[in-house]
């Protein structure tokens, strides 16, 4: 048995892990995009480093793009197997993927625009519509801690991670030569009090783990604590500045804990009279979705049910669906919480509401999560004087903040109590993936000093005997 390593190495996005079994069978773990990389990014995700037709089963951890997004050019290219997942997971996948594909076939249409004027022969998308649509009846849903068996050899489980609605913790006990191999793939760790999923949960013993890094050598600010500063901000913006507050944020995950937090404050009666807008189809459908598989929402927000039906939902609150209506909000003097996609500010309709707000005092952009390092979200934090967006040069006179502690990744302290339920001896080795490469190896001298024995960061491609 081995494990190979095709994405998220030493890197945050591409997540993609195969394992083959003697007999032939190979278990893909997610199958994930790459984002954000420069003009790599394009290689990567067309090279699998492996063929589509040999993998039997897929295993998914989350919905985010960078582990499920190449799932349908997978089927595309030959795969026809079945897809592993929680039914959350698989709802919140089916829309994130169709919008994916919409993006990768506007942006073709975008390229080949202009290759047509250098007579150079037009290029594909990824996928389309129609490959998601092949894709979907693939996906099978598995609950929550229920053992099941793909086949002889294959047994999988599935334990809440916290990270978004849906997300999992994979135990896999694979049978081979008359011996069973346990291995534990975390996905995405959320974090330990989230105020609205559970917190992760424990899963057995493994002999062998893969586990992300994203936030490996840093503490985060106390998880209790955004909805006062989403509050200071709000109030400074909007109230002292009578300015734009803009919040880009992820459709599926980010964008439903500020509406929770905002509609805290207003059952508290500290939320500002101020409009809020919601200017992202995807996050209105992701909403929906959340709002659909309420059961694993924890204890806190079950009780709030009893006094609030919409624990989403406020004064003032607004979606915006249409392109005009996105367009309205430029010209809208009046003090706004703006919350749009995508969360790295790096695409989507946020983009236009940084470029026409980032030059005004009055204004503030708010980040809230995880910006890969070539992102407009990651320049934005280093308070540049000027930035370049769209190919145009603005001068950044709106404030620059940031609230660290809603991230939805694991810090340090929470990897740890996440693999405080394993017997570090028993652990033959643990594989950090999902991670930079500095803070990759910081977290790998935490886990020896923590009593594991062998500690791995794979290169891309690289493979691994499982004994």
């Amino acid at each position: 048995m081995k494990i190979t390593f095709h994405g998220a190495t030493k890197t945050v996005t591409g997540s993609k892990h195969l394992i083959t079994l003697d007999n032939g069978k190979n278990i893909l773990l997610d199958c994930g995009m790459y984002q954000g990389l420069g003009a790599e990014t394009i290689n990567l995700n067309y090279d699998f480093g492996f063929n589509p037709q040999d993998i039997n089963y897929v295993i998914l951890s989350h919905a985010h793009i960078d582990h499920s997004g190449l799932i349908p050019k997978l089927v595309r290219n030959g795969f026809n197997g079945r897809i592993f997942a929680t039914p959350a997971t698989i709802d919140l996948a089916e829309i994130l993927l169709l919008n994916s594909a919409h993006i990768q076939e506007h942006d073709a249409a975008y390229v080949n625009k202009i290759r047509r004027n250098e007579n150079k022969k037009p290029v594909k998308p990824l996928y389309s519509h129609e490959d998601v649509k092949h894709a979907i009846p693939l996906f099978e849903p598995v609950e929550y801690k229920t053992p099941y068996f793909i086949d002889d050899d294959i047994e999988i489980q599935f334990f809440d991670v916290g990270h978004i609605i849906g997300s999992a913790t994979t135990f896999l006990k694979l049978k081979e030569k008359n011996k069973t191999v346990s291995i534990v793939f975390s996905g995405d760790v959320g974090r330990y009090g989230d105020p609205v999923l559970k917190s992760p949960q424990r899963f057995p013993q493994a002999d062998y783990i893969i586990i992300e890094s994203t936030y490996g050598n840093k503490l985060h600010d106390d998880v209790d604590s955004y909805s006062a500063k989403l509050k200071e901000h709000i109030i400074k913006t909007c109230i002292e500045k009578r300015g734009k507050l803009i919040i880009p944020a992820f459709s599926a995950g980010r964008t439903q804990e500020l509406l929770f937090a905002l509609n805290e404050l207003e059952l508290n009666g500290e939320l500002p009279d101020v409009e809020c807008f919601v200017d992202s189809p995807l996050s209105i459908e992701a909403t929906e979705v959340v709002k659909k598989h309420a059961k694993y929402f924890n204890k806190n927000v079950q009780k709030l049910f009893l006094i609030d039906n919409d624990v989403f939902d406020f004064k003032g609150l607004r979606y915006i669906k249409t392109v005009e209506e996105s367009k309205k909000l430029n010209s809208k003097k009046e003090p706004c919480i703006i919350i749009s996609a995508s969360g790295m500010a790096d695409a989507g309709r946020v983009k236009h509401h940084i470029a026409n707000s980032i030059s005004e005092k009055r204004n503030t952009i708010l980040i809230v999560g995880y910006c890969e390092a070539n992102s407009l979200g990651a320049r934005l934090k280093q308070h540049p004087d000027e930035v370049g967006i769209f190919g145009e040069k603005f001068k950044v006179k709106a404030d620059i903040e940031e609230i660290n502690s809603m991230s939805a990744h694991a810090d340090y302290g929470d990897l740890s109590q996440y693999l405080a339920c394993q017997n570090y001896d028993l652990v033959k080795t643990i594989f950090i993936v999902h991670g930079e490469p500095d803070v990759q190896q910081e977290f790998k001298r935490r886990l020896m000093k923590k009593g594991f024995h062998d500690v791995v960061i794979p290169e891309l491609h690289q493979s691994f005997v499982l004994k």
